[in-house]
């Protein structure tokens, strides 16, 4: 018979699963068993997970070619005992798309699993206004489409002969916004440096954010916060300090970071074939207004020590995100083309050298104030002259 994995199903006898599922097979004289297939499909098979009595395995996460409805345990002299077992498979999964604010015409490809194209219920992708798109190429896990025109922002569906999967992610998404740089948070530069914010007709929605510009060096462990940082940093020259909304609110105030281990910092990101880059890892600095602060060192109006300006609280082992997508062999560009880019907020444990924080955002006051630098990382690489456009930075569940 077979049984599920999970401690609190155990005692339940199984007669089908679905692909991906972790399940164990109990019998007699399993030990020789060499091969475990699922319809077509051969299971990978761990020696360690196979005794006399049981085989826990993994259903293979492919949709069959040939569905038979059995399971087949082979053993080393070819021995074959066969066994009725249903494998099911599920509605598609949609995990990411390439550019979630991809206009209309642009080909983008959506990834996930179980997309199946079955020649009597073929796939469809909707976008929001019940729009479809045109497929233009197609795996079990990755769908390539054209963006219809008329549509807006909200969920992607995907439907397949086994059921309809919707995108846990909205395309256009306005969730979490924190700079999308055309007014509908109010929220740009505020720190020392003003990184230039621009609209010149390349961008993927209006104004977008630009760091280096194509001919400045980013020297090889280098630092230019000049050119590139951008800073935003909670706060206000007032006594005591105060976040005025729109220019100085707390991030925290804006987007709720109290389950911030399980968000993403989101953004649209464009790096030109010709500008690429290769030096320092993008630093991804979240600070309390302990660490960061705009205006002077003091108190604020809620009676808490703010830290002031400063450019030491991330020359420290305070934890951050760094985000380095270039080799040491290869540059990095986008393809000339906006990409979304995704950084889970766990994920932020490194002092700024590379190696391991000693203390890192613990709670949604951690949140106030957001840095992103290219810069150190414990990743020199080589001497270049990237041009980043950023758009939309967004914290939204994952």
């Amino acid at each position: 018979y077979a049984r599920s994995c999970n401690i609190d199903k155990s005692d339940s006898l199984i007669v089908s699963a679905p692909l991906g599922a972790h399940i164990c097979f109990v019998g007699d004289k399993l030990g020789d068993v060499q091969q475990v297939w699922f319809n077509d499909q051969k299971a990978k098979l761990n020696p360690n997970m196979v005794t006399s009595h049981t085989i826990i395995v993994d259903v293979p996460n492919v949709i069959p070619g040939e569905v038979t409805n059995i399971a087949k345990f082979i053993t080393s002299d070819g021995t074959t005992t066969e066994y009725e077992f249903n494998v099911f498979v599920p509605a598609p999964r949609i995990e990411t798309m390439s550019c979630e604010y991809a206009k209309a015409g642009d080909v983008v490809t959506i990834n996930g699993a179980y997309f199946a194209d079955d020649p009597n219920v073929p796939l469809t992708v909707m976008f929001p206004g019940d729009k479809q798109a045109e497929i233009r190429n197609l795996t079990q896990s990755s769908v390539e489409v054209t963006v219809p025109e008329g549509t807006f922002e909200g969920p992607i569906e995907i439907t397949s002969i086994y059921g309809t999967g919707k995108s846990t992610f909205n395309y256009l998404d306005t969730n979490g916004m924190l700079f999308d740089f055309d007014g509908l948070t109010g929220l740009g530069n505020h720190g020392w440096h003003n990184q230039p914010i621009e609209n010149d007709g390349t961008g993927i929605s209006g104004n977008y954010l630009r760091l280096g510009d194509g001919s400045t060096t980013l020297a090889a462990d280098g630092w230019d916060d000049g050119n590139f940082s951008f800073e935003y940093w909670a706060g206000s020259w007032n006594t005591p300090t105060d976040y005025p909304e729109r220019e100085g609110i707390r991030l925290c105030d804006l987007v709720d970071f109290k389950d911030f281990k399980n968000m993403v910092l989101k953004f649209e990101l464009y790096i030109p074939s010709s500008s690429p880059w290769q030096a320092n890892s993008m630093q991804i600095i979240f600070a309390g207004t302990d660490k960061v602060s705009m205006g002077n060192a003091g108190t604020d109006v809620f009676g808490n020590t703010v830290a002031g300006c400063n450019n030491t609280y991330f020359q420290s082992t305070w934890g951050r995100g760094l985000w380095k997508p270039w080799t040491d062999t290869e540059a990095y560009s986008t393809g000339d083309q906006w990409i979304t880019v995704v950084y889970p907020l766990s994920d932020l444990g490194y002092a700024m050298d590379g190696t391991s924080a000693t203390s890192q955002p613990a709670g949604p006051e951690d949140f106030a104030s957001l840095q992103i630098f290219l810069w150190n990382g414990g990743t020199p690489g080589v001497d270049c002259t990237p041009l980043l456009k950023i758009d939309n930075i967004r914290a939204v569940k994952k």
